[in-house]
């Protein structure tokens, strides 16, 4: 129509025209440009990622350990000590310093010589607890990612329910007017008119059920990506891809951040054992004193070594270690059973995810085409002269048909996050480079 007003007017009312297309272009890019791009899912994973303080409280407890592993291979700091030895407190030299020749004002400094062998156990047992922490981090980017998608893929899911709802409600509208023509043709009753519209209103109903369900999924996207979760939602991702299948799914899940966790608890308790077995031999104790008596006496220099004694090294030292070994072995147990527990949560996972699949084909080639050839069907009856409540119940079943493919789909895009995020990008990646480099070579 702005065409045709603009080959229709006079020259110069057709650059007044032109001069306001150019600005109603110009305004439509500026809009363009400024537009707020959607928000995809590797996007809000990616935001979560940059909002998490849970990674960077597990980076500091790593860079914690790592700097008490460089403090523990130290040796201890040695130790001032001063005093008074031999004060006399009572007759003719009492509380004299220089007159009684026993008297002795005493400085010296003692060094703990702790071996190299326990420095270094202590050591490794921290440089353990920073490994178990990065893994810990690992641990807990899985988590935020695998539920950032889950946060993401209802949010989507629920809008497209909507959208369902929202289609169906436009064409149940129209189905109103045709019962009210009908009606005020004679060809209808005034019941089937209610009954389109008691239809329309039940659609109604379960678009504001949606509207509440859709905000409820924005609150938890909002746990993670905080404003950016009232974005607009880009495409969803293809769920036919994923990292893993039964073939490899024992190696992918012998990576399993939480079994990589645990193998690292299992470290740390292995090297506490270490540490205890050190134990077992004590730790020399070296003393050197400057000694001051009085100008009329001789100055004098001691030199002490403390050795602890272990009088009953099988009821404490043996005891502590053997305690040491059973936590340890105690963390191997419990990492085996991890792993057979996790392997079995996800061969379950992925077993659903392909029968879904399946039933998802089914949907899309039977369930829906016959919904929908029914409520055709139903509709040509009706305006022959059938019932209207033939119409309405179709339209219903197609309705639920349509809705229930979209909860299995968003059931499906569940269970793809738990498997796609099983192992997290990060690690998935730095696998991948190892796996490509063994390759190489």
């Amino acid at each position: 129509m702005f065409i045709v007003s603009f080959l229709a007017a006079p020259r110069g009312r057709r650059a007044r025209l032109s001069l306001a297309a150019t600005a109603l272009c110009l305004a439509l890019a500026t809009l363009s440009a400024h537009a707020e791009p959607a928000l995809t899912l590797e996007r809000a994973v990616e935001l979560a990622q940059q909002r998490s303080r849970q990674l960077t409280a597990q980076d500091a407890a790593a860079s914690a350990s790592r700097e008490m592993a460089v403090a523990a291979g130290q040796l201890p700091d040695p130790t001032l000590k001063a005093g008074i030895d031999n004060l006399p407190v009572n007759g003719a030299d009492r509380l004299s310093l220089t007159r009684d020749f026993m008297t002795m004002r005493s400085i010296g400094v003692m060094q703990e010589l702790t071996r190299a062998d326990k420095r270094q156990a202590r050591s490794a047992r921290f440089e353990r607890e920073a490994e178990a922490a990065e893994a810990g981090r690992a641990a807990a980017l899985a988590s935020l990612q695998r539920d950032t998608a889950a946060a993401w893929l209802e949010r989507h899911y629920r809008e497209r329910v909507r959208a369902i709802l929202v289609a169906q409600r436009d064409e149940a509208g129209l189905q109103i007017e045709a019962a009210d023509a009908a009606y005020r043709g004679g060809r209808g009753s005034q019941a089937d008119a209610f009954a389109a519209r008691m239809a329309v209103a039940r659609i109604d109903d379960t678009i504001r059920q949606a509207d509440r369900q859709i905000a409820t999924a924005k609150t938890k996207l909002a746990r993670w990506l905080g404003d950016d979760a009232h974005q607009a939602l880009g495409a969803p991702p293809e769920l036919s891809d994923l990292p893993l299948d039964e073939r490899n799914l024992d190696a992918r899940i012998a990576n399993h951040p939480q079994i990589a966790m645990l193998a690292r608890q299992e470290e740390v308790a292995r090297a506490e054992a270490e540490v205890a077995r050190s134990n077992k031999r004590s730790d020399w104790s070296v003393e050197l004193m400057y000694s001051q008596r009085g100008s009329a006496y001789s100055n004098m220099v001691s030199l002490n070594v403390s050795i602890p004694l272990q009088v009953d090294p099988a009821k404490r030292q043996d005891r502590e270690l053997a305690a040491k070994l059973a936590l340890a072995d105690q963390a191997h147990d419990q990492r085996e059973e991890a792993l057979r527990e996790r392997l079995a949560e996800a061969r379950s996972w992925l077993q659903e995810w392909q029968s879904n699949r399946d039933r998802l084909a089914h949907y899309d080639n039977t369930l829906i085409p016959l919904a929908s050839e029914r409520t055709r069907a139903a509709m040509a009856a009706y305006r022959g002269g059938g019932l209207l409540g033939s119409v309405l119940e179709a339209r219903r079943v197609e309705i639920d048909t349509r809705m229930e493919r979209v909860r299995l789909e968003m059931e499906t895009a569940g269970l793809w996050a738990q498997l796609n995020y099983l192992i997290p990008i990060e690690r998935r990646s730095a696998l991948q480079d190892r796996a490509s480099e063994a390759t190489e070579k």
